[in-house]
C-alpha cells in the first residue's frame, strides 16, 4: 500500500501501545508490532490501485499518485512529532527493501546480470508468500482504477480511530 497507509497505521500502533504500556515496553511494542504492521498492510495492497511499475502516460495514475504523495507527506507533517517511532517501523520494511538493499543490488548486477547478491534478505518475498497463503480469496485490483476505493476507505478509518485517540468524547 501506499505511505500513507504505513504512516497512519503506525502512528495508531504507537499510541495505542503508549496508552497501555509503560518504558521501556512501550517503546519495544511500538517498534515490533509497527514493523509486522508492514506485512499486513502489504499483503493487503492486492486490493488497492497498486501498479508495481510507474504509468507515467496515464493521467489517473499520475494524479492519483500526486493525491497518496502530497497526504503522504502532510500525514508526516503533522503526526512526525511525536509518532515518529510508529511511523519509521511501520516504513523500515520499504526503506530496506527499496532504499538500501535494491540500489546496491542494481548495481552488482550492472556487473553481474546473474548476481543474487542479498537477494534472501528481502522482506517482500515474505510479504507475497503471507498473501498467497492467507488472502488468496482476495480480488486483485493492482491494475483497477477502483482499487483507490478500498485504499481510501482504510486511511479514512484509520483518520478516524486515530482521532478518537488523541480527542476522546468527554
Amino acid at each position: 500500500m501506499e505511505d500513507i497507509t504505513h504512516f497512519l497505521t503506525g502512528v495508531l500502533i504507537q499510541i495505542s501501545i503508549f496508552m497501555y504500556f509503560k518504558f521501556p515496553f512501550n517503546i519495544l511494542f511500538t517498534m515490533v508490532f509497527a514493523f509486522l504492521s508492514h506485512f499486513l498492510i502489504d499483503a493487503l495492497a492486492k486490493i488497492t490501485y497498486h501498479t508495481p511499475e510507474a504509468l507515467k502516460g496515464d493521467k489517473f495514475w499520475i494524479i492519483w499518485h500526486i493525491i497518496i504523495y502530497s497526504g503522504s507527506l502532510i500525514i508526516l507533517i503533522i503526526f512526525f512529532i511525536p509518532y515518529w517511532l510508529g511511523m519509521l517501523f511501520a516504513k523500515i520494511v520499504d526503506i530496506w527493501d527499496w532504499f538500501i538493499l535494491r540500489p546496491i543490488q542494481n548495481r552488482k548486477k550492472k556487473k553481474n546480470p546473474e548476481s543474487k547478491w542479498m537477494e534472501k534478505y528481502f522482506f517482500h518475498p515474505t510479504i507475497d508468500k503471507i498473501r498467497k497463503k492467507t488472502l488468496f480469496w482476495l480480488p486483485n485490483w493492482n491494475y483497477e482504477r477502483k482499487g483507490i476505493i478500498p485504499e481510501i476507505i482504510i486511511i479514512f478509518f484509520l483518520l478516524v480511530i486515530i482521532m478518537f485517540l488523541i480527542y476522546p468524547f468527554s
